[in-house]
């Protein structure tokens, strides 16, 4: 008769957006804690819908100007903000390049909705890509001819994904998820919701991740 223990499942519901840059860093923060657990803990990773500007016109806005009239930071802060974040992202591999502009994001969170139809590897993939295209690379996030290449490039079908994009494809879907968790409190993100009961907010560090983990996997033992 074997004496190890079994697995413990956990779910985690990342909600978040993809030009949220607490968000890439919490992502690739959250990651790193998942793998250190790898034989410990089974993780179920789902990706939430979360707009921080819903109401953004097309074209986005110069970030300077849009953080400045949001949240009232000068300039000698916001050079601040940008260095921790770039501290924080080398800290767990993800690399902030120079962008100027932020964007409405509900297409992209349609073409998220889209790949996890495909699988969960397939959103995963196409989350990091997405982040990577905005903070790394500088694109224009809005753009569907960005975003349709950007899921090419991760590997899914682009013009399938252009058809998505210039349909309404998952709109009400998305639309959905987004006002459950808005009515279920959620107002800043990232937000982690471990077993659907647990909340960890912001862009933690990894060993916090891992800790959490553990304690809630080892509370709820194995289950489903």
């Amino acid at each position: 008769m074997s004496s190890s223990n079994p697995t413990a499942k956990v779910k985690i519901d990342f909600v978040s957006d993809v030009v949220c840059p607490w968000c890439a860093v919490g992502l690739n923060s959250l990651e790193q804690a998942i793998a250190r657990l790898d034989g410990e803990v089974e993780v179920e990773l789902h990706f939430q819908p979360f707009e921080l500007n819903p109401q953004m016109a097309a074209e986005g806005e110069r970030i300077d100007e849009h953080l400045a009239h949001k949240y009232g930071l000068g300039a000698e802060q916001l050079a601040r903000n940008r260095e921790a974040l770039r501290e924080r992202g080398a800290a767990v591999g993800f690399q902030f390049g120079d962008r100027d502009r932020i964007y409405n994001t509900f297409d992209a969170h349609r073409l998220l909705h889209w790949a996890g139809t495909q699988g969960a590897q397939a959103e995963r993939t196409l989350k990091h890509a997405l982040l990577k295209a905005y903070f790394t690379d500088g694109r224009d996030v809005s753009s569907r001819e960005v975003l349709a290449a950007v899921a090419g490039e991760a590997g899914l079908d682009g013009h399938r994904a252009r058809a998505v994009l210039d349909s309404d494809e998952y709109a009400q879907d998305v639309r959905k998820q987004e006002r459950l968790y808005q009515e279920a409190g959620i107002s800043a993100v990232p937000s982690v919701i471990i077993n659907d009961r647990h909340l960890i907010q912001g862009g933690q560090p990894v060993e916090q991740f891992e800790a959490a983990l553990r304690q809630i996997a080892a509370q709820g033992g194995a289950r489903g």
